[in-house]
């Protein structure tokens, strides 16, 4: 018997314990944004492309070492051939080889090469800040997803609050039916109320576990791993910066600064300004120096007494080394490097157009973002005045229908405004949250909550 109660106190123990560590395995924000940023699948594909960019650039700096190449050839033939002494055709049967070492070198060719280069470093540069784009907008993207996590979780515990007051009233009221004090249809009409406050619960529970798929999908998380999102204590101490410091001309301000498709539209634009005139470069003449080594091998190859010459011998008397300039001047191929110097022209304007737009798409998006911030916070105080209003409404109306000064449909009609207003008001707070946190992220590139 106590070996029996010893055992089942070291399991209560041990559920405790599990229990315990099950319930601190909460996710938070800065955990859900670090895990995305090693896991994400988007952030990996634009690793790849940096990875690209960066190998092109190597590439290009390796182009300016002169290029040495080796070749080695081997044959044989069966027939009548001169032989390499006597010059006379005999038939004969010959193994021959040779080898030979190449160098090519580039002089000079109108700083092709070096504009080349310069042009695959901005480029690389610019998959950098590209990079860093992903990385900050998956940030936002965990960020927004969190809050929206956090509203639904909230809208649960509203439901949930709406449930234990219709549930209390219809028990009331069944105590009230019992004593003949109101009609049977007044219990009907909760229990019908139960009904939909019950099923409004449910829907806002399947909220919640759309919105943590939606983060799992952003953190590149199994669906089946449990996620429970770390919720604030308080929601009102979340640090906002003060509306008045966020006007939207010094948002755009700070965002020419630290918004990296800035940067790397910028970088874009002196890639093709530098593939432009590497491109102009190929019109001139070019100078480069180029050598050779080769030597020579067969079995047909005698001397003046008829001997054969020993591999030794051989390798020596064909020994041949040659260096020499070569002037290459363009003089006409169709016109193709013209057309590729247009292209190019064409290039730096359309990158500049594609910085102006993206330009103007981040300067509408900002003053968008802070219009929307006003109106959720002139909706955030209505709603928080309205929630004042319809809970005394709803006091008042619990005492006149307890005393059975009024109607099921009525009070029911007066609890309902009072759910609606106080959804409005969780929606709102978050929603303000929300654009607040936009500004903030356009201005310093960083979200936290």
């Amino acid at each position: 018997m106590r070996i029996s109660r010893i055992t089942g106190i070291l399991l209560i123990l041990l559920f405790a314990n599990i229990a315990s560590a099950v319930a601190q395995d909460t996710w938070s924000l800065q955990r859900c944004v670090d895990y995305a940023l090693q896991n994400s699948l988007t952030v990996k594909q634009q690793v790849v492309q940096k990875r690209l960019a960066d190998l092109t650039l190597q590439q290009s700096r390796l182009q300016m070492i002169p290029s040495f190449s080796g070749n080695a050839n081997a044959g044989y033939s069966d027939g009548r051939a001169p032989s390499l002494g006597d010059n006379q055709y005999v038939n004969q049967s010959v193994f021959s080889s040779s080898g030979a070492i190449n160098m090519q070198a580039n002089l000079f060719s109108w700083f092709n090469q070096q504009r080349t280069i310069a042009a695959n470093k901005y480029d690389a540069q610019a998959n950098s800040f590209l990079l860093e784009k992903a990385r900050n907008d998956l940030a936002f993207n965990v960020a927004t997803a969190f809050l929206q996590t956090l509203l639904n979780i909230q809208t649960v515990r509203v439901n949930e609050e709406n449930v234990r007051l219709t549930h209390s009233n219809l028990e009331n009221t069944k105590k009230l039916v019992i004593a003949g004090s109101v009609p049977e249809s007044n219990q009907a009409d909760l229990e019908a109320q139960l009904a939909q406050d019950s099923t409004n619960l449910v829907t806002a529970q399947n909220n919640v576990i759309l919105s943590i798929l939606q983060i799992k999908a952003y953190l590149n998380l199994g669906f089946e791993i449990p996620f429970t999102p770390e919720v604030p204590e308080n929601i009102n101490s979340l640090p906002l910066s003060p509306l008045q410091e966020m006007s939207p001309e010094m948002v755009y301000s700070a965002a020419l600064t630290n918004y990296p498709l800035v940067k790397s539209d910028e970088l874009k634009i002196r890639s093709a300004t530098k593939s432009w005139q590497a491109a102009k470069a190929l019109l001139y003449p070019s100078l480069s120096l180029g050598g050779n080594v080769n030597t020579y091998y067969a079995n047909n190859y005698y001397d003046q007494q008829g001997k054969l010459l020993s591999f030794h011998d051989q390798i020596n008397n064909t020994y041949k080394k040659s260096i020499g300039l070569t002037l290459n001047v363009p003089i006409f191929n169709g016109w193709q490097t013209r057309t590729n110097i247009a292209k190019a022209k064409i290039n730096i304007y359309s990158q500049e157009l594609t910085r102006d737009l993206d330009n103007q798409k981040l300067k509408q998006d900002i003053y968008t973002a802070h219009a929307n911030a006003v109106a959720a916070l002139q909706k955030y105080n209505a709603s928080s005045t309205g929630v004042m209003a319809a809970q005394k409404a709803y006091d008042f109306a619990t005492k006149r229908f307890n005393l059975g000064l009024m109607n099921t449909i009525d009070y029911i009609t007066t609890q309902s405004k009072l759910f609606r207003a106080q959804v409005d008001k969780v929606t709102a707070q978050y929603d303000y949250i929300f654009k607040m946190k936009l500004l903030e992220f356009y201005r310093d590139q960083k979200i936290s909550l």
